[in-house]
């Protein structure tokens, strides 16, 4: 079949290139507009539109799909489209295009996680498993009907910037297999169990501030669930500290105040009261220094045992 893929992010790449190197015909990449970054404010490449240049596959960008796309996309007469964190809503139009339709690969086990940040949002929450959906893509967020689901155990430790890699490979083994049942007609499509759907933010930078009044747990899951973007964060003597990796303390029998720090010295390291327990800090990064191991951090610094951490 004649693929028009749709994406934007690291986490679309694998599978382009999966789709790329199957019997497919992948004749056209859509991804978004370059953005500004870094210090420079250059703009950049999305890591999409870098992989469809290496493989020489053209690449189209609109600013708004739904108003500058839609006759380059009727010309290009495609069997189907493929999105995969593409980044803008298509409009009833776009969706008719292709004969096919439009199939989506989504990071959640839908109908749970509708919506942006599924992967984050799973870690956040403390979830034991997540997985990939491909469904049919409809005018509504993520209501489409079900092709194949698979779904995976989210590690102890690992964070979301893990979990994405899993994902993404496991998204690339599904999509092909997807296009292959579509083509040969044995697709079966299944609705989805609308009563039980649940929906979930695009995550934000200040969803990244700890908050200490939560339990351990609670902020070990932050801190895993916003790593790497936005990462968890929170203050010390006015100044920002994010925090990029914990593990429970098993001090648990000393009392005080959420944020306050318990211990900040080479024998004990760093340990801060939550709500409910303790934290041993493991990888920190004080504003203005390099991201370092708690070990290497105080080897030339230390937090005062007593004042607490803050939201600000």
């Amino acid at each position: 079949m004649n693929v028009v893929y749709l994406g934007t992010p690291d986490f679309a790449v694998k599978p382009l290139e999966k789709i790329f190197g199957s019997r497919h015909n992948l004749i056209a990449v859509v991804t978004q507009t370059d953005k500004p970054k870094g210090r420079s404010g250059k703009p950049a490449f999305s890591p999409v539109k870098e992989a469809a240049i290496s493989l020489g596959v053209p690449v189209l960008q609109y600013e708004k799909i739904r108003k500058e796309g839609v006759d380059d996309l009727k010309r290009l007469n495609a069997d189907i489209f493929v999105t995969c964190a593409y980044g803008q809503i298509l409009s009833q139009e776009i969706i008719d295009i292709p004969r096919h339709g439009i199939i989506n690969i989504h990071a959640s086990l839908l109908p749970k996680y509708r919506g942006a940040a599924p992967v984050q949002w799973s870690v956040i929450n403390g979830d034991a498993r997540t997985g990939v959906t491909i469904m049919k893509t409809e005018a509504g967020i993520d209501t489409g009907p079900i092709l194949t689901q698979k779904s995976l155990e989210i590690g102890e430790d690992e964070t979301a910037g893990e979990l994405f890699e899993r994902l993404s490979d496991l998204g690339a083994e599904m999509i092909t297999e997807a296009l292959d049942l579509i083509e040969s007609g044995k697709a079966v499509f299944t609705e989805q169990a609308n009563a039980e759907a649940t929906y979930i933010k695009m995550l934000k930078k200040e969803d990244g501030l700890i908050d200490w009044s939560r339990s351990a747990e609670e902020v070990r899951n932050l801190v895993r669930g916003v790593n790497p973007w936005p990462s968890a964060y929170t203050y010390y003597c006015g100044k920002l500290l994010k925090i990029w990796s914990v593990e429970i303390s098993r001090d648990t029998e000393k009392k005080g105040d959420a944020g306050e720090i318990l211990s900040s010295d080479k024998k004990d390291g760093i340990t801060v009261l939550t709500g409910s327990g303790a934290l041993k800090i493991k990888e920190l990064q004080l504003e203005g220094c390099k991201r370092m191991t708690a070990k290497d951090f105080l080897l030339g610094r230390s937090f005062t045992v007593g004042e607490k951490f803050s939201e600000k």
